[in-house]
């Protein structure tokens, strides 16, 4: 079983938890994911079975989409919902004022990772350390926030829900406590829901109910891995490139009238198949493999 699954990952889950429902499902063993959701998200969880899953470490696209829920007036050591309240304050904040500081995080910004996270520093994960009392420093970190708009807003409730697009690495739940911090009344996550990730959007995702029924059923389709590289520039590889390709063998980029520019290179047979990732090394004339996908001849 080799290609992609979409899973609307439901609340309550870790993303572990649905790899590890599906290899009950499918008995499959080798099976990665695209960008870990907390227990509280839902939404977009690119799945990768057997020879796909050499493609998660390549993914051309780590961008993201999320619709957030925020509660001002709170402030948690999670920063979300679930922690401990450290405080709560009265506001008086209007939709317009929090337009007004959502604008400030926009663009590449300076974004400290939470305490309750799983970065690691000095060789210890950050939310072990707050498990046990401890606060460090942290080192901030640069991401990029693309669009971050109010969608909509409960002035009463202190309750709003806001799109954010963004880079990898990007904490949510971090960037709704800072909102907080800017409006000076606090703010924590109430829900996350990611609608976009790695070039898939929430409308092709099934839940894992709908994959239990496919794979009972035998009607389990999965997308193709070169779906992911498909916005990647194509090299088209004859019968006897192909098989030198798929053998390991250097090909020089000579042997072609045209290799495209590009960090990486999508290569394909004469019949459209996918063959791997490959980059042009102009100095050395030739096509450098990167990663095979496909195994065999042509068929």
């Amino acid at each position: 079983m080799d290609g992609i699954l979409l899973i609307d990952k439901p609340p309550g889950f870790t993303s572990f938890d649905v790899i590890a429902k599906l290899r009950q499902m499918t008995k499959t063993k080798k099976i990665g994911h695209a960008g870990t959701l907390d227990p509280l998200a839902t939404g977009v969880l690119p799945v990768f079975f057997g020879r796909a899953a050499k493609a998660v470490d390549l993914l051309p696209s780590h961008d993201k989409a999320y619709i957030a829920g925020v509660k001002l007036g709170t402030a948690t050591d999670t920063q979300d919902i679930t922690g401990k309240v450290l405080y709560e304050k009265p506001h008086s904040v209007t939709a317009r004022e929090i337009e007004c500081a959502l604008s400030s995080f926009t663009g590449r910004i300076l974004q400290t990772p939470p305490m309750y996270s799983a970065v690691r520093v000095n060789g210890k994960r950050l939310y072990s350390l707050a498990r046990n009392g401890q606060e460090i420093e942290r080192e901030p970190r640069n991401v990029t926030i693309y669009e971050l708009r109010l969608l909509e807003s409960d002035e009463s409730s202190g309750v709003y829900s806001i799109l954010i697009k963004c880079s990898s690495g990007t904490y949510v739940r971090t960037l709704c406590h800072d909102l907080g911090e800017k409006l000076g009344c606090g703010a924590v996550m109430t829900s996350l829901r990611r609608t976009m990730a790695c070039g898939y959007e929430i409308e092709d995702c099934i839940t894992l109910e709908t994959a239990q029924e496919h794979t009972g059923s035998g009607t389990l389709a999965l997308l193709p891995v070169s779906s992911v590289f498909s916005d990647l520039p194509e090299l088209v590889l004859n019968e006897i490139q192909t098989r030198h390709f798929l053998n390991g063998l250097q090909l020089g980029l000579s042997q072609f009238s045209i290799v495209p520019g590009g960090e990486r290179i999508r290569a394909v047979d004469g019949h459209g198949r996918f063959l791997g990732l490959a980059k042009a090394d102009r100095l050395e004339n030739k096509l450098v493999i990167v990663k095979l996908f496909a195994l065999g001849v042509p068929q």
